[in-house]
């Protein structure tokens, strides 16, 4: 698990450094024609101060540093500045800052066997370093990998539309948020085990693929044109059944089944045709 660590500021560190780089400098000098003693310290100063050097470290905002001491996890330090640690400590700088994926677009088949294409974009930060230091290899790869894992899975647990299962509760195209919830769910688990935040995901590109976008395309217009149709039928055979209880419930007319029949017909074609009704005067009667 990880650990964090407050290491000591490093300023007093850096005092020091250059207090012995500068005692090394004077005893050299001082011992080139003295005595040896002085070449002797100076040499020790100068091996001190870049001792202490090595273990002074800069951190970032938004970085951090996993500490090791041969090979065991010392812990993490995520402040700010300048410290000093042990020297023989080995460190792996680590962002922390969060980052965009936009993954590549992918040629996948959805739920009802269709080859489709689908993209995500997806923002992450690592939240674990531990984890993502030493439980995988390379984690942005590890990132990377799961995530077109995670993409694949989606669009094969969904159809694309719901024009072949008309029960479907949730489609890729119109799952909106929802699908949205379940890829940062799908990322979430995949990725945890390596320390990684998932932020937001979402769907950028998602459309059918190229070998069948136009039969998919007159599926739809075919589908769209017949609840078209169907919308107007239900209101002109709405209207049709209000005028006839109009003339009815008035007395405005008397018509027997066969004038009901012909004005129903009038009716329909005159409401549900695409164009205009051309009217022609009848000088007769119905039954002449």
């Amino acid at each position: 698990m990880e650990k964090t660590l407050k290491p000591m500021s490093g300023y007093l560190t850096l005092v020091i450094c250059l207090v012995l780089f500068v005692a090394a400098v004077y005893f050299f000098i001082s011992g080139v024609d003295q005595s040896v003693t002085f070449v002797v310290l100076a040499m020790l100063c100068f091996l001190l101060s870049c001792f202490f050097l090595k273990g002074l470290m800069i951190i970032q905002p938004n970085h951090s540093r996993v500490l090791n001491f041969f090979g065991k996890y010392v812990g993490t330090v995520k402040d700010n500045g300048l410290f000093f640690i042990n020297p023989l400590y080995s460190s792996q700088k680590m962002s922390l800052r969060s980052e965009n994926l936009q993954g590549q677009t992918l040629k996948v088949n959805d739920k009802m066997g269709n080859p489709i294409e689908i993209a995500v974009v997806m923002v992450w930060k690592v939240g674990d370093t531990y984890k993502a230091a030493f439980d995988v290899e390379r984690y942005s790869d590890f990132v990377r990998m799961q995530s077109e894992a995670a993409v694949r899975h989606l669009a094969m647990s969904f159809p694309y539309d719901n024009l072949e299962d008309d029960h479907a509760p949730i489609t890729l195209r119109e799952g909106g948020d929802k699908i949205n919830s379940i890829l940062e769910q799908e990322l979430t688990d995949r990725l945890s085990k390596a320390g990684i935040v998932i932020q937001e995901a979402r769907i950028s590109h998602l459309a059918y693929a190229s070998e069948i976008a136009g039969a998919m395309l007159q599926r739809q217009q075919a589908t769209a044109i017949v609840a078209a149709r169907t919308k107007i039928v239900e209101g002109a055979v709405g209207m049709v059944d209000l005028a006839l209880k109009k003339l009815s419930e008035e007395n405005i007319v008397e018509l027997d089944d066969e004038r009901k029949a012909a004005m129903v017909s009038n009716l329909m074609v005159v409401l549900c045709g695409e164009k205009a009704a051309t009217p022609i005067l009848n000088a007769g009667t119905l039954y002449n």
